[in-house]
């Protein structure tokens, strides 16, 4: 990484990293090639084995992909990052560059389902094993651990219930054994929260949601120390789950307006929850920023604001979520989140679809919970749409 000036994020956000071609280009390059042109054969040579700084082949360097890698570690306060093809591909190669066959995670049982998945299945079938514990419990975290455990991971606030852990304290309990503690910080981002800062070793991202924040293109990250992201590079350089230059340029556009985005969906959706939550339809709301929150308090600390992540339980079973769900005419019917346009999700029948029923049972996933990623628009007409579907429960 370049040397950074002490500037303040919103500075960071749309300027770290660049550096302008001889064409003398305001905005961020576009680098859309496949390999790079070398003056001579000792040139190659001293690329490939990296005794030479520059870039080689797209599939582990490219400019536009660098620019993105610095500016995110820049607001992250990392010392260096890696980009990925996308969010799963993230947590795949941190795991893969600091695991080995017989290493055993200790992880959260609130994680989003494809991460359950990634862990019980794929990483399975590797000799990586893992157990998963409350996330809320840390002294559940020190008792699950074995003298193989290398990683804790978590997700905070997680998905879809927004429950919060207490970084620092995991970050003390992990490294008093020699373990490193990796966090998932797509919800909240630098913008809200900055685990570095807390403890935390490394963190990965799905830049697909707010980095992005509108939808367009997928992407993930991970950031750390110089140490650990050299790992990461060198099982991406080989294993190939690289991000391209055309979203690189799509996330960098997305970076400069991350903080002013998310304050302003954070601030649509504790209205929108302190709306639901007065509701005779509605069960129970999860939200940090609410004080009914079990831990409203850490939130408080840990986090800048609540964030734009809604969950809430409707009184009934499925067929009531789903009539909410069947009756938005405004909110996007779909599993993704982090975009300006709000979005509404059955998680037990999507994004946690493929865990077993015991799996949602132990993570508080029940057939009447919806999730709601709040976006920018009128919250009054957020509230009329879901109004719809409510008004329908109970007659």
């Amino acid at each position: 990484m370049s040397e950074r000036p002490d500037y303040r994020p919103e500075t960071l956000a749309v300027r770290a990293g660049q550096e302008r071609s001889p064409f003398g280009e305001h905005s961020e390059a576009l680098y859309l090639t496949s390999s790079f042109v070398f003056q001579n054969a000792a040139q190659a040579a001293r690329r490939f084995s990296g005794e030479e700084e520059g870039h080689v082949y797209a599939r582990f360097t490219n400019p536009t992909v660098t620019l993105f890698e610095e500016r995110l570690a820049a607001l992250e306060g990392a010392e260096d990052c890696i980009a990925t093809a996308s969010g799963m591909a993230a947590i795949m190669a941190l795991c893969l560059a600091h695991l080995q066959q017989g290493d055993h995670i200790v992880a959260s049982n609130s994680l989003f389902g494809a991460t359950v998945q990634l862990f019980s299945n794929i990483l399975a079938r590797t000799g990586i094993t893992t157990t998963f514990v409350a996330q809320t419990d840390p002294t559940a975290w020190e008792a699950a651990i074995r003298p193989e455990t290398k990683l804790f991971f978590v997700e905070t606030p997680s998905n879809p219930l927004t429950e919060i852990a207490d970084i620092a304290r995991l970050a003390d309990i992990a490294h008093a054994r020699g373990i490193l503690l990796a966090v998932d910080n797509s919800f909240c981002t630098s913008a809200l929260q900055r685990p570095l800062e807390l403890g935390a070793d490394l963190v990965a991202y799905s830049a697909t949601k707010y980095l992005d924040g509108q939808g367009r293109v997928l992407g993930g990250a991970v950031c750390g120390s110089k140490t650990l992201i050299e790992e990461v590079f060198k099982y991406l350089r080989t294993a190939g789950s690289t991000l391209s230059a055309f979203n690189a340029w799509v996330l960098l556009k997305g970076l400069e307006t991350l903080k002013i985005r998310l304050e302003a969906q954070a601030a649509n959706a504790i209205r929108l929850a302190t709306w639901l939550a007065e509701q005779p339809q509605v069960a129970r709301v999860f939200y940090p920023g609410l004080a009914s929150h079990p831990q409203h308090e850490l939130a408080r600390r840990q986090q800048r604001s609540g964030g734009a992540i809604v969950s809430f339980e409707v009184k009934g079973g499925r067929a009531e979520a789903w009539t909410v769900v069947d009756h938005c005419r405004l909110l996007s019917i779909t599993g993704n989140l982090g975009d300006t346009k709000t979005t509404i999700t059955h998680p037990a029948t999507t994004t946690h679809g493929r865990l077993t029923p015991e799996a949602r049972a132990a993570a508080g996933i029940d057939e009447s919970l919806l999730r709601v990623a709040v976006g920018l628009e009128a919250v009054e007409d957020l509230q009329a749409d879901l109004e719809r579907g409510l008004a329908l429960i109970g007659r």
